[in-house]
């Protein structure tokens, strides 16, 4: 296989697995030699190629198969082995040459910001002033593609324009987790140590991963207090609320809790058509005589709401097409090309499967929610779920009237209008329909 077909194979992977785990487990390697259906690859140490075997190993075998050779194995080699005798690789050190660099696509001016995320944003640009803050740590957290690792290097590249005085450190947890291992493995913790402890702001970013790594987290809460004692900034990421990553110490959530904690919330149709319109702009070079016609940008903003990065993807698709076949972006051509999108977007929730989530959320029975009692710990859930019933499905006050026991549409619509008073007052309210809207449309 060519240098320059493993450099094509090596683009595939950035692609699919980012840049930040790219540069920690793919960029490293190098392919030796194929034989027998085994591609032998060089790694700087048996760690490396063990992790990149079990995480990845399924896609480098896909995509060297893909560029036109059979294999249906890896096999590792420890750099020193694969190279000259004389001169072994030694151990890499921790420096701060190999840490993440913020990703130059990912900047406050490309960011759309809407209702959703419009809070989140704005904590990150007063972090990014480089200033003293009142809130430390910032925790953001929410779904996949809602922006959480946009803004995360945004605060980086800005920091790196307003403050280059600072020590900026920004790293994923999956790295963090790599660095501790390697620091234990090379007997270099001190260097670990100083490493992180001696950073102006430690940004970490996908903290649910050092879910039930135990040692991990026990470097990091030290790591974590130690900054904050020097009123080093932090500001960290994840999925999950603090309180709901389960294998994550109690200490932690705590420290992470006594922030600020900011949730970006799934999109809107106004903030996906804007996302749509940002994306046009930046593609009109990219694909210069590429024609969008009216309604396809609202068509996609209305159809397809589960990411931010799907969406995008359904844009790009559509670009390629076009360019490739000379025509014009329809939205008959939208429904052509991203059929499988759009089914997958089109899945109908039922109100059967609200009641049955929401009767699990607050351990009540699903018959005593649609049965005759009145009582508040009975009529609270069952006044949420029609609530999130009228939000979240096309049917009718009748037909979730009937779905509740028979009920009046008249009593559906007093349900709504209480959860619509106490939502507005009652943060647990406000809370408990959030993390159900959330789980519902999983």
């Amino acid at each position: 296989m060519s240098k320059m077909q493993w450099e094509q194979v090596k683009t595939d992977m950035r692609s699919a697995i980012g840049a930040g785990n790219f540069k920690s487990w793919i960029e490293p390697l190098s392919l030796v030699t194929t034989d027998e259906g085994v591609a032998h690859l060089a790694a700087p140490n048996p760690f490396v190629g063990d992790y990149v075997s079990k995480t990845y190993g399924d896609q480098i075998i896909y995509h060297l198969n893909r560029h036109g050779l059979s294999v249906q194995r890896l096999a590792f080699k420890v750099e020193s082995a694969a190279n000259t005798p004389e001169k072994p690789a030694a151990p890499k050190a921790v420096t701060p040459a190999a840490d993440a660099r913020p990703d130059q696509r990912f900047t406050f001016d490309n960011f759309v910001v809407g209702k959703p995320n419009e809070l989140a944003h704005a904590a990150a640009k007063r972090v990014a002033e480089g200033g003293p803050v009142t809130f430390n740590p910032l925790f953001l957290y929410g779904g996949v593609g809602l922006g959480k690792t946009h803004l995360m290097h945004a605060i980086a590249h800005e920091l790196g324009q307003r403050r280059p005085d600072l020590n900026v450190l920004y790293i994923s947890a999956d790295q963090f987790i790599y660095r501790f291992i390697s620091a234990l493995r090379d007997r270099k913790m001190m260097d670990f140590k100083q490493h992180f402890r001696s950073v102006d702001i430690l940004m970490v970013d996908d903290i649910q991963f050092l879910e039930g790594k135990e040692s991990t987290q026990e470097e990091f809460f030290h790591t974590f207090n130690a900054l904050v004692d020097q009123n080093k900034q932090l500001i960290i990421s994840a999925d999950r609320a603090p309180g709901e990553i389960r294998d994550l110490s109690e200490r932690i959530k705590s420290r992470l809790q006594c922030g600020l904690v900011v949730d970006l919330h799934p999109t809107d149709y106004e903030l996906r058509l804007g996302v749509l319109h940002a994306k046009q702009e930046t593609y009109l070079n990219v694909y210069p005589g590429v024609d969008i016609a009216p309604g396809v940008l609202e068509f996609l903003a209305h159809r397809i709401s589960s990411n931010v990065r799907v969406l995008e993807g359904a844009l790009n698709r559509l670009y390629a097409l076009a360019s490739l076949v000379g025509r014009t972006v329809t939205v008959e051509m939208a429904q052509d090309c991203l059929s499988d999108i759009l089914r997958a977007s089109d899945r109908k929730l039922t109100i059967e499967e609200i009641q049955r989530k929401v009767s699990e959320h607050y351990d009540i029975r699903l018959s005593d929610m649609l049965g005759p009692k009145r009582t508040r710990t009975l009529a609270r859930p069952r006044q949420v779920a029609m609530w999130l019933c009228k939000q979240m499905t096309t049917r009718s006050l009748p037909e979730i009237g009937r779905k509740f026991g028979k009920r009046d549409h008249t009593t559906i619509m007093h349900g709504v209008r209480k959860i619509d008073e106490l939502r507005q007052s009652d943060s647990q309210i406000a809370d408990d329909l959030e993390l159900l809207r959330r789980a519902l449309e999983d």
